[in-house]
């Protein structure tokens, strides 16, 4: 019996290791221990990767820097086999990074957004609230007509409360991860996206597009959230100062009266990686976009 118990620990063990990897596309051995198992040794979630890669369900790059780190991703047969899961059925697959040569040329902010989301899970787990790894969710496609999509760097899911069920309400957050790779205005102009999002409400097949039938539809969003999910900016790749101007490009986008909207009905905050490695996500380490002067907490409620 002690027998069979752990070879099903390992099996969920390796399954939620091959789903972590399919979700975030991208992480290193470090990052898959504390994401997947950090109750364990380390050596043990080593062995675990050495053996889904000996599979062929993922496989791994070096980067020659940083102590030759070793960074995993799902193949594409590892893709396949996780792709009817019920954990992430229904989902579309973010894009997927089948071989070394496409690793290598995402790895710096896909290990970014991977580091992002395993700040919210510590926290969680600090805090005694519930984030799971699969509450993490990158590249979420959300469509605002055209064949166009916002497709934030991810999702959050987040119940605050007691992990036992202590009636916690749930919280949603997009996530934007900026490693300055542009420059402040283009950032910006992320929030234009964002309120095409807040406003776009699909026309119904078969009907004519007419002023009556946008202003009259439900917005698109509304289908999968209660309420709009907040906006969290987490900054990187440059120093203070650049970090401020980034923040007050994101404060002057409010000159288009569509991200003005969107700024006094959705929380929009700002903060830098280096704050939330140090405090955590739920320290009062986020700007608000309409007042700069304050700090805020990510969870806490802005009102208009």
């Amino acid at each position: 019996m002690t027998r069979t118990g752990t070879n099903v620990d390992a099996g969920a063990g390796d399954r939620l290791a091959l789903a972590v990897l399919v979700q975030y596309r991208m992480a290193t051995t470090e990052q898959m221990h504390l994401i997947t198992a950090p109750r364990v040794r380390i050596e043990q979630t080593r062995r675990r990767l050495a053996k889904l890669r000996a599979e062929g369900l993922v496989d791994r790059i070096t980067l020659p820097q940083a102590g030759r780190t070793r960074v995993w991703f799902a193949t594409g047969y590892g893709a396949r086999v996780a792709a009817e899961w019920p954990e992430l059925r229904g989902r579309r697959p973010p894009r997927l990074v089948s071989d070394p040569v496409a690793a290598r040329l995402r790895v710096s902010h896909t290990l970014t957004v991977t580091e992002t989301g395993l700040q919210f899970l510590l926290d969680a787990r600090r805090r005694g609230e519930v984030c799971r790894p699969l509450d993490f969710l990158p590249e979420v496609h959300h469509p605002i007509g055209s064949g166009e999509a916002v497709i934030p760097d991810a999702l959050l899911y987040y119940q605050r409360g007691s992990r036992d069920g202590g009636g916690g309400s749930m919280l949603r957050a997009f996530l934007e991860v900026d490693r300055a790779t542009m420059g402040p205005e283009r950032l910006a102009s992320k929030l234009r996206g964002y309120a095409r999002l807040h406003q776009y409400a699909p026309v119904p097949v078969g009907r004519r597009r007419t002023v009556e039938t946008v202003q009259g539809g439900e917005e698109e969003w509304r289908r999968h959230y209660p309420l709009f999910p907040r906006l969290l900016f987490v900054l990187d790749g440059t120093g203070p100062a650049g970090i401020d101007n980034r923040i007050r490009a994101l404060h002057a986008a409010d000159v288009d009266l569509a991200v003005a909207l969107l700024m006094r009905e959705v929380t929009v905050l700002a903060a830098p990686m280096t704050d939330l490695l140090q405090h955590g996500p739920a320290a009062a380490v986020w700007r608000p976009v309409r007042d700069l002067e304050r700090r805020v907490g990510w969870m806490e409620q802005l009102t208009p």
